[in-house]
């Protein structure tokens, strides 16, 4: 492989969090159960939650749609920071101060309870004290980073000015947040769940949530039929499948990264990095068995709206050779992620008129303290209806308004998507080769179709069954994505790799009629 020249991945994308831990087997729900909490995702804050309030008596039920840690959490960069990009000053500036004490205080917390509750249930997951950097090489950004050094200094954040990190990157200015952290989130996550499933909390994967009643309780209603009752629920899934309250579908937006993960001759000087202004670069690293690995990040978009996801991967790569003579690239893989209107996850009461049904959401790629702080949060509304960083959280807070403009732009994105997928012109004939995915048009519908490497064709409809976006095709990890939500499909449309999507995609045309239309034309 030409390491400076790579412009085609012949192998699919790969987490390393997933490669380098065993797969999970707890059972479905295959009857009707009562618990005191039904948790939806079994993920960071999934799990994070169920452990916490197991404590407080409950019992419970996690409901895990595929397997434990399978999605987000598992494709992150773990990275335990309360340094979440250039956020303190703005979230003084937009909402005051007092707030923003809450945000800071609630995620410094969170990384002294995940070391703790890992040391406590001895789960080795590789946790590491590391410094976090946020870097510029814009003078424009230079009056922001002394900003917001002075504004995390004065909530209490240990953060410093630097002028100097150990890249030959000429950086116009740093700040430094001590006493940060990074681990193996899946270790983490899994090690979590075999501690809470023996003490009785049941966690049951390949069971899909697909809606919610009420009565005196909440029903959950699974893919299977089966109902599990209880008088509180968590939605803990990535994005909400559930629409009938709180309209979450109109304030959050999915949006994708990318990781390479890569071996250098050069060994990795320590910490973690990230840069304040676009195209995002950021980087750690992570001993593994087979010597260092690491990890080089960047280039986000919105789900389902990039033309070539191939050229993302291509671009780290191109930069992590600017910093290290790259000797192979092991594994790449993406991530997605839900953005909210301000910055600022969603945690807490799923609207004020549904009490008992919370929601934790939002994360901005910053998941790993995030997570912790939502587990702490909706233990105490739940058990005391309280807590200290309700306020900055609280998904119906009244500093959303000050983000209409970000509202508007959002969903009318969402409306073109829309539009323009009902709309565009297609191909009407086109030669499918092995491995490739193309949008074809056929008898005035528009048809996903894709060959896989045995020759066979597989069609699917492209309208997402969510809300009726039109999916395109994502060449890289070979899904079909929505543009408006962020659900994603298997190639052959009968798996949901992830989003809010409860069904999966309905069959296209016949094959034999497509394969006819194709040889009848070439």
């Amino acid at each position: 492989m030409n390491i400076h020249e790579q412009k085609n991945f012949k192998k699919l994308p790969e987490s390393y969090w997933l490669a380098s831990t065993l797969t999970t087997n707890y059972p479905a729900l295959n009857e009707d159960i009562d618990v005191d909490l039904v948790i939806i995702g079994g993920g960071l804050v999934g799990i994070t939650c169920a452990y916490l309030l197991e404590k407080e008596g409950l019992s419970i039920a996690v409901l895990e749609a595929s397997s434990i840690c399978n999605g987000t959490t598992a494709h992150t960069t773990a990275k335990i920071t309360s340094q979440h990009g250039l956020i303190y000053n703005k979230i003084q500036n937009s909402m005051g101060k007092e707030l923003a004490q809450q945000y800071a205080e609630a995620n410094e917390l969170a990384i002294e309870e995940i070391k703790k509750i890992s040391e406590e249930n001895d789960i080795d997951c590789d946790y590491i004290p590391q410094s976090a950097f946020i870097y510029t090489q814009d003078e424009n950004y230079i009056q922001k980073i002394e900003s917001e050094v002075e504004t995390a200094s004065n909530l209490g954040i240990n953060a410093s000015y630097v002028e100097n990190i150990p890249f030959d990157i000429d950086i116009k200015g740093a700040v430094q947040f001590h006493n940060q952290a990074q681990f193996h989130p899946r270790k983490y996550v899994l090690g979590l769940a075999k501690a809470i499933y023996n003490n009785n909390v049941n966690i049951f994967e390949n069971t899909r949530a697909m809606d919610i009643e009420k009565d005196e309780n909440y029903i959950v209603i699974t893919d299977k039929g089966k109902k599990v009752r209880a008088k509180n629920i968590i939605i803990a899934s990535h994005y909400p499948f559930y629409n009938k309250h709180g309209g979450y579908f109109t304030r959050i937006y999915p949006e994708k990264s990318y990781i390479v993960g890569i071996k250098a001759k050069e060994k990795y000087p320590g910490g973690m990095y990230i840069n304040a202004e676009d195209p995002a670069r950021s980087l750690r690293h992570q001993s593994t068995d087979d010597g260092e690995l690491i990890l080089v990040v960047g280039e986000h978009h919105k789900t389902g709206q990039s033309e070539d996801t191939n050229k993302h991967y291509q671009a780290l790569l191109d930069f992590a050779n600017t910093l290290f003579t790259v000797e192979d690239v092991p594994y790449r893989w993406s991530t997605q992620d839900c953005m909210t209107l301000d910055g600022v996850p969603y945690v807490g009461n799923f609207t004020s008129n549904t009490p008992n049904m919370y929601i934790a959401k939002g994360f901005g790629k910053w998941g790993m303290t995030n997570s912790m702080v939502s587990a702490m949060i909706l233990r105490d509304l739940i058990i005391e209806g309280k807590n200290p960083w309700q306020d900055i959280y609280n998904p119906s807070r009244k500093t959303i308004v000050a983000s209409a403009k970000n509202f508007v732009v959002e969903n009318f994105n969402v409306a073109e998507q829309l539009i323009e997928g009902k709309l565009e012109s297609l191909p009407k004939n086109i030669d499918i080769e092995p491995g490739e995915g193309r949008i074809l048009k056929v008898d005035g519908e528009r048809l996903g179709a894709y060959r896989d490497e045995d020759g066979t064709l597989h069609l699917v409809n492209t309208t997402c069954p969510h809300m009726g976006c039109e999916l395109n095709w994502n060449s890289a990890e070979r899904s079909w994505d929505c543009p408006c939500h962020g659900s994603r499909f298997s190639y052959d449309g009968n798996t949901i790799v992830e989003g809010p999507a409860v069904e999966p995609l309905r069959a296209g045309k016949d094959v034999n009629t497509i394969e006819k239309l194709f040889k009848d034309d070439f």
